[in-house]
């Protein structure tokens, strides 16, 4: 049986990294097997995530403020990501990683403990990251490659006016509100911006879709293949290479911080 499955997470493996013909033949089936709707946003309260992540808020949104004081040391997103360089190419939007497709970033979580146990509190969390946004910063129409996951924001921190930044999916528009989640299928297209004078801060999460068997066994062998592709492991690599600089750069602000 287990060779079996490596068998199979090998083939999927495969599909990925060539074309999307199965996750295109199992997103038609989401309608039927999903157990949340397939709407562009979906409410959020019917997430248990959601009250977790929004009671946390406040030490949520501490840990951000204490990142954004090594802002320009932070990785762009394009740095982490190279393939999603359509996306953006400036140093306008800014990460700070916990937890990648199942690979926790443990330095990270180090820095910033009461996040990472909020997050390491939620099932079929695969990933999860601060996306810092600069003013004027716009991210193009885009879609997402897998339906197979939800994408949820717990806004921490929103520049006036709020209404000067936002996201449409799916033709819909929504602004964040500081404390406040948005969950959406981000295989609808979708872009955001920040054309205010301030830093737009979100936790930015990715987390398993609910599912009735037999598509949620094989949304998770799905996602298994997809941790193991090339495309991460280029990620992986890339995050792994800048984490030193960027330690030193933490300790020096952290060092400047202390009576």
């Amino acid at each position: 049986m287990i060779a079996l499955l490596r068998r199979l997470i090998a083939l999927l493996q495969q599909v990925v990294q060539t074309n999307r013909l199965v996750p295109d033949l199992i997103h038609r089936q989401y309608g039927r097997f999903s157990l949340v709707g397939t709407d562009p946003f979906l409410d959020p309260d019917q997430f248990d995530w959601t009250h977790l992540l929004e009671s946390n808020y406040p030490a949520i949104r501490a840990e951000a403020e204490q990142v954004l004081r090594v802002r320009d040391a932070l990785p762009n997103f394009q740095d982490i990501a190279p393939d999603d360089i359509q996306l953006s190419d400036d140093d306008r939007w800014k990460t700070y990683w916990f937890v990648g497709y199942d690979l926790w970033d443990d330095a990270n979580c180090i820095r910033s403990p009461r996040t990472a146990a909020v997050l390491r509190a939620i099932p079929g969390m695969t990933t999860a990251f601060f996306s810092i946004l600069a003013p004027g910063k716009h991210l193009p129409p885009h879609v997402g490659p897998y339906r197979g996951v939800l994408r949820h924001h717990l806004a921490l921190i929103v520049p006036d006016p709020a209404d000067q930044a936002g996201i449409e999916v799916g033709g819909q528009v929504r602004h964040w509100e500081e404390g406040r989640s948005l969950t959406f299928d981000d295989t609808y297209v979708h872009r955001a911006w920040n054309d205010t004078d301030g830093v737009r801060v979100v936790l930015f999460c990715d987390i398993v879709r609910p599912l009735r068997w037999p598509l949620s066994w094989l949304n998770r062998l799905i996602i298994t293949a997809v941790a193991r592709s090339p495309f991460i492991k280029r990620a992986r690599a890339q995050h792994v290479a800048r984490e030193q600089a960027f330690a030193a750069q933490w300790a020096k602000h952290a060092e400047v911080g202390r009576p």
